[in-house]
């Protein structure tokens, strides 16, 4: 295997024998292959007729190799099944002589057939170093991108110009494009990226209404429980409708705290709160809540023995030895019954109450403090908005971002997405003239409202910049999601992003240059120097 997607590549240089996030070489392999089924799809799909089921699957594919997601080997072989035979199917549907690529012609029958050509389509493949990087920061973006459109999917809302675009980008992989041309789908990719955020953000409210400053509750309350992470909503949705009135309250956990801060989900008296904090952690927090747990993206450690008959799965996330809830037909909600049993034969929780946290703030609610934001600005109140948003890690070197937030002058606001807010989001940081000192929009896909944010702001003031503006980016990042944010970012004009605690290890040092001298990217640094260069 080689890998190296993610933030916690092994040495910052790529995982060789099994990967820091606890994937098998076996597991790889088979991520490489539902990729590469994945490209000849998409090629088919690009050239034929493809249905919106048709596009459903594409992102699935995609969106099961993102770390964290999948680790189920069985699983994974039958995916790859189900993308080859979508793909025979379309390619019957295209118009005249096709010639297809390899990608596209691959037929495996077996696992053997599988592991035959596993040398010759994974990342080492192309031997080109900044070929290599081009294209894998091509892929990692249209991986994240996937994520959040198939969110978005899941909720029955799609574009067909995003599918159409994700589509054709995999066409184009499939045939080796050239470096120029490989740059130029990255642009294309932020371009996607930004549709994907904003379909999964009226997605989101069109279901469950705009988000709303909530105070959220930590810890546990007396009884039985369940916790929910991830980031998918209509699970979560579903899952309070089938544990309504059986006397078990749901607990959020990881991305999913932002959930209770949407109107339709607040209407559950048993939506209790939030337990535990980031991603990372929860081999240990785990420990601590006796009732059972249900994962419904990415985020999915390996769980320990003390507690892996508790672990459920569901949708595109799997873990080998874990029951997994299936897909929902057609009309119909998930089944959460094995879920729901676990937890009326679990021990109660105690009543341990935590600290509560303040969430909510989208882009409505910012907007609705508009003037009072504006006016902090003007009148010197606040001198700077910083934005910390992306990922959460497990090395020592992410406490960086808690410093930063402790030492960041009281006259600087920051805007926060995703999981890197478990950082600081507990830190009694106070507030600007009422304005609280953190404002957290939400998940990681929310760093949509914070692009917004800076928008309106850019228009409230009249520049012709948005890199005028007073904000500074001090961004964590650990997987592909994180890099999709990153290219709409770019798409979108923003400049000088700074991004920790590593620069990506997919990156030649021919491609970081070029990304630092078009768009100012650089890596963190000591808290103080970074510190200066935000107070700049």
């Amino acid at each position: 295997m080689f890998c190296y997607q993610c933030q916690e590549a092994l040495n910052n240089k790529g995982c060789d024998k099994s990967g820091v996030c606890g994937k098998s070489d076996k597991v790889a392999m088979l991520q490489d292959a539902v990729l590469y089924a994945t490209i000849g799809l998409g090629e088919a799909a690009h050239k034929a007729k493809a249905n919106d089921d048709t596009a459903g699957l594409i992102l699935h594919g995609l969106f099961a190799t993102v770390t964290n997601v999948n680790f189920d080997a069985a699983d994974l072989e039958s995916l790859i099944y189900r993308l080859v035979n979508e793909r025979e199917t379309l390619k019957k549907t295209a118009a005249g002589d096709v010639k297809w690529s390899a990608a596209a012609s691959w037929a495996p029958k077996t696992y053997s057939d599988i592991a035959a050509v596993s040398s010759r389509i994974g990342v080492l493949a192309q031997q080109n170093e900044d070929l290599r990087s081009l294209r894998e920061l091509l892929i990692y973006g249209l991986k994240g991108v996937a994520a959040y459109a198939h969110h978005a999917w899941v909720l029955n809302e799609t574009d067909s110009a995003l599918s159409a675009g994700i589509a054709e980008i995999l066409s184009e992989l499939a045939g080796n494009p050239p470096a120029d041309k490989l740059l130029a789908m990255v642009m294309k990719c932020g371009d996607l990226a930004v549709k994907a955020l904003a379909l999964l953000h009226t997605a989101n409210t069109k279901h469950y209404g705009a988000q709303e400053i909530t105070s959220v509750p930590t810890g546990t309350r007396a009884g039985r429980g369940i916790l929910i992470s991830g980031h998918d909503l209509k699970d979560l949705e579903e899952l309070l409708i089938q544990t309504e009135g059986k006397g078990i309250d749901i607990y959020t956990h990881g991305e999913m705290l932002p959930a209770n801060a949407y109107p339709k989900f607040r209407q559950y008296k048993h939506l209790a709160g939030n337990f535990g904090s980031s991603w990372w952690k929860q081999q240990e927090e785990f420990e601590n809540f006796s009732g059972p747990f249900l994962f419904t993206t990415n985020c999915i450690q390996k769980p320990k023995d003390s507690y892996k008959n508790r672990v459920f799965t569901t949708g595109v996330t799997a873990y080998e030895g874990c029951t997994h809830i299936p897909d929902r037909e057609k009309g119909k909600m998930k089944d959460f019954s094995p879920v729901i049993n676990a937890a009326l034969a679990s021990q109660p929780l105690g009543n341990n109450p935590g600290k509560s946290l303040t969430i909510g703030f989208g882009h409505e609610q910012v907007m609705s403090l508009a003037e009072a934001v504006v006016n902090a600005v003007k009148s010197g109140a606040v001198k700077k908005f910083v934005v910390m948003a992306g990922c959460d890690g497990r090395q020592k070197e992410r406490e960086y971002f808690t410093d930063i937030a402790k030492a960041l002058p009281k006259d600087n606001i920051i805007l926060t997405a995703g999981c890197a807010k478990y950082r600081y989001n507990s830190l009694d940081l106070g507030d600007i003239g009422g304005i609280p000192r953190v404002l957290d929009a939400g998940q990681c896909n929310d760093c949509y409202s914070l692009a917004v944010i800076a928008l309106k702001l850019k228009e409230v003031f009249e520049l012709d910049d948005i890199n005028k503006l007073p904000i500074a980016f001090d961004v964590a990042w650990y997987e592909q999601k994180a890099v999709a944010v990153l290219l709409a970012l770019l798409a979108l004009g923003f400049k000088n992003v700074r991004l920790g605690p590593t620069l990506p290890a997919f990156l030649s040092p021919n491609v970081a240059k070029t990304l630092v001298e078009s768009f100012g990217i650089t890596g963190t640094k000591t808290v103080q120097e970074d510190l200066a260069a935000i107070s700049m």
